[in-house]
């Protein structure tokens, strides 16, 4: 595949486009009609995405397809209003989201799941790398930024919105989150993050996006099929010596369950070993994230060909 066939069928060139426009309107409409009386109208802003983005449709259902076949569940077999239902779950995260950055989420709506006390390290003199992916709201996750203790939190992103993003958290309220637009590790941005977990700020990056360029790329099996995954995580924890801890969250009944799972005390390598340390961290990674989709079906937001099939839907 040519340079620029793969750039037109990366994630960035179906997504963000797509799902940034979604925001912006959706933040528009929230602010001029309030959360309720938005949602018949969000009905039809999804409506609109559902009918008009085939691509997504496409990944949705292939999506659901490998869940279904991986878990040996009938009733995850995707159909029409599934993966319509799919994208619903999505735009009443990005209402979520919106909740979160304007202070609106109350904090008997959250459920931290920690049995390892690792939230008890916001104390710590230096901070944590936290891996989390597109399965449910990693939004209210980065919630934990903005209340009690007010850790500092980076989130790295690849995406080209990162600045559009800045403004639009900054407009919400959302003074501890900083979105850092990272295209590759070089080593200004190495000393930069460094120095920030000196401060004992945390850096939090999914793990589940590959890099539009420039970024490792490590080949999982994942929900039975193999999928690209970033190195970049992996890579990172072990280049700035940091621990890598896993962070989930899915929306049940109205609440938010926050995981905060200890994962990678430490990611190290010998010369010549590193790719082959990576690519086991890469599968261990993949192996818990579809065991997390298992738990919240509909609350997967990677719509793109995460597979890179194309079937007509």
């Amino acid at each position: 595949m040519s340079e620029q066939a793969a750039a037109g069928s990366h994630w960035a060139a179906h997504r963000e486009r797509g799902s940034f426009a979604l925001m912006k309107l959706t933040a528009w409409a929230v602010r001029l009609l309030g959360r309720r009386a938005m949602a018949p109208l969000l009905y039809l802003i999804v409506l609109y995405f559902y009918l008009f983005n085939r691509s997504a449709r496409q990944s949705a259902w292939r999506y659901q397809q490998n869940l279904a076949a991986y878990s040996g569940r009938a009733d995850l077999a995707p159909n029409w209003h599934s993966v319509y239902r799919q994208f619903m779950a999505f735009a009443d995260a990005l209402l979520d989201k919106l909740d979160v950055w304007g202070g609106r989420l109350r904090l008997d709506r959250l459920v931290l799941h920690d049995s390892a006390n690792l939230h008890a390290d916001l104390k710590a003199p230096r901070g944590q790398l936290l891996v989390g992916s597109h399965l449910g709201n990693l939004e209210i996750c980065r919630a934990l930024a903005e209340m009690g203790r007010k850790v500092k939190m980076n989130v790295l992103v690849h995406t080209r919105h990162a600045e559009q993003f800045n403004r639009l958290l900054d407009e919400s309220g959302a003074n501890n989150l900083r979105l850092i637009q990272v295209s590759e590790l070089d080593p200004a941005i190495m000393m930069e993050l460094s120095h920030r977990l000196d401060q004992g700020e945390w850096l939090a990056i999914a793990g589940d996006r590959v890099p539009l360029q420039g970024g490792r790329i490590a080949t999982a099996d994942f929900l039975g099929q193999p999928a690209a995954f970033p190195q970049g995580p992996w890579l990172l924890a072990g280049l700035l010596q940091c621990p890598a801890n896993l962070l989930f969250c899915l929306k049940h009944a109205g609440q938010f369950h926050v995981h905060l799972e200890p994962f990678a005390d430490r990611v190290e390598w010998r010369r010549g070993q590193r790719d082959a340390v990576v690519q086991a961290w890469v599968q261990r990674y993949a192996d818990r994230l579809a065991a997390r989709c298992l738990e919240a079906p509909l609350q997967w937001f990677n719509f793109y060909p995460f597979w890179n099939t194309h079937e007509q839907r």
